[in-house]
């Protein structure tokens, strides 16, 4: 068995360490220290990870189809799913028409 750690150990550098490390930054021309404008526009990473949230998102249910619906739609390729919602939000659309025009 290694006798290396699996975690690096981490050495937090002491007050004199930390201001040496910060004048060297601020003594080097092309490190300038970012503005309170910059620091205050900046946006968590978490925040910018992923997909925009939708105004309205879909909700997972569990249903249950006839074979031949699922195969039709399954071999129209990638994004059935997606065309088989779009058929049924027609539907349902046509059926609210003919609702309010009756």
């Amino acid at each position: 068995m290694s006798k290396t750690p699996k975690r690096p150990r981490i050495v937090v550098p002491t007050e004199a360490d930390d201001e040496a490390i910060q004048a060297a930054a601020l003594a080097d021309p092309d490190a300038r220290p970012l503005t309170d404008a910059q620091l205050q526009s900046m946006v968590p990473m978490k925040s910018l990870r992923g997909r925009p949230r939708s105004e309205r998102p879909k909700q997972s249910v569990t249903i249950r189809y006839s074979p031949e619906v699922i195969e039709y739609f399954r071999a129209t390729g990638a994004g059935w799913q997606s065309r088989m919602d779009e058929v049924l939000r027609k539907y349902v659309a046509r059926q609210l028409g003919k609702q309010s025009g009756a």
